[in-house]
């Protein structure tokens, strides 16, 4: 009886086990840098008295202190790509120490003692688990929400009735202080970025300041802008905070946008905290009979959150004729 299998030619055979074994014997220097053996590693900080040797030259290289002092000063996403590295960093990334700074950052308007009343009550004692479950706004980035509308041209020439799609943003930065800017204006996010902060807001055109918070049982914000200028003009804003997935925060739905006119006496009043004078106010409230009340139905497309590292890149620099829609998820 024949045998089908392949039959290999000698000389085949006799290369193919020496590319094989050149395989395994070439020298991969960039291996040493995170060992060669595959075994559970010592965390940042163990009191354990057995001596450990880690055959990683970069944990060898960079001791334990410093490796803590380095990811103290890195952000919390950034703590969580570090996580990823590999063990060590994994275990040296759940230290409570790291993620308390964050959290009592994050909701620092909240207060020390209610922070920790809450952190004891809701999330088990656990700051990471606070950090990734607690509605906050983030401060890493910008919130873009993009809008578009038809507008009817001029007739001209042989073009009888056109239309032109118009595109504009709204921009929103928030701070951790309960302190926010807000922009809205037809220019790229790439070029909006440049001068989302303070310092250049008392330089920039149509960049106002305003003042926000955050409610912890519903993930509501209500925020408030003031327009100076010879008749005041203040912009009511209620939104709700959600994200794409666990701990996100990276979209925003525009629930009710409402301008109303003020008093100058409740401006000079109340110039730093905006917010704190139409707290209480109705829809259709204005304190100045020229001004009324009005509540915006257009452009109320959901905010997307967009880190600092990612404008240059993100997809809503592109113009309209190349992005005709966007779908915010």
């Amino acid at each position: 009886m024949t045998s089908d299998a392949l039959t290999i030619p000698s000389e085949l055979e006799s290369a193919l086990r020496l590319r094989t074994v050149q395989y395994f014997i070439t020298k991969r220097p960039w291996l040493d840098l995170y060992g060669v053996h595959v075994r559970p590693v010592a965390p940042c900080g163990s009191t354990s008295s057995i001596p450990h040797y880690d055959p990683a030259l970069i944990h060898r290289c960079l001791p334990d202190e410093l490796l803590f002092e380095v990811f103290a000063r890195m952000m919390p996403y950034d703590l969580g790509r570090a996580a990823c590295v590999c063990r060590k960093w994994r275990y040296t990334v759940r230290n409570p120490v790291f993620w308390r700074n964050a959290c009592l950052k994050a909701w620092q308007t909240t207060g020390v003692i209610e922070n920790y009343n809450i952190l004891q009550s809701t999330y088990d004692g656990s700051w990471r688990k606070m950090w990734l479950l607690r509605s906050r706004v983030r401060t890493d980035g910008l919130y873009v929400s993009r809008n578009t509308y038809i507008r009817a041209g001029i007739a001209e020439w042989k073009i009888t009735n056109p239309v032109h799609i118009v595109c504009y943003y709204r921009y929103i930065k928030f701070y951790p202080s309960g302190r926010f800017l807000y922009k809205n204006s037809s220019q790229k996010l790439k070029d909006v970025a440049k001068y989302m902060n303070f310092k250049a807001s008392s330089k920039s055109d149509n960049l106002y300041r305003g003042t926000y918070t955050l409610s912890m049982s519903d993930d509501k914000i209500e925020a408030a802008v003031l327009y100076p200028g010879t008749t005041p003009t203040v912009l009511r804003i209620r939104l709700r905070l959600r994200g794409t997935a666990i701990g996100a925060n990276n979209r925003m739905d525009l629930l009710s946008l409402v301008t109303s006119g003020v008093n100058d006496d409740e401006v000079s009043n109340t110039e730093e905290d905006i917010l704190g004078l139409v707290e209480g106010w109705e829809d259709d409230e204005t304190h100045n009979p020229d001004i009324p009340a009005v509540s915006h139905k257009r452009g109320m497309t959901p905010f997307v959150f967009v880190p600092f590292e990612e404008v240059d890149q993100s997809v809503l620099n592109l113009p309209p004729e190349k992005m005709d829609y966007f779908v915010t998820g």
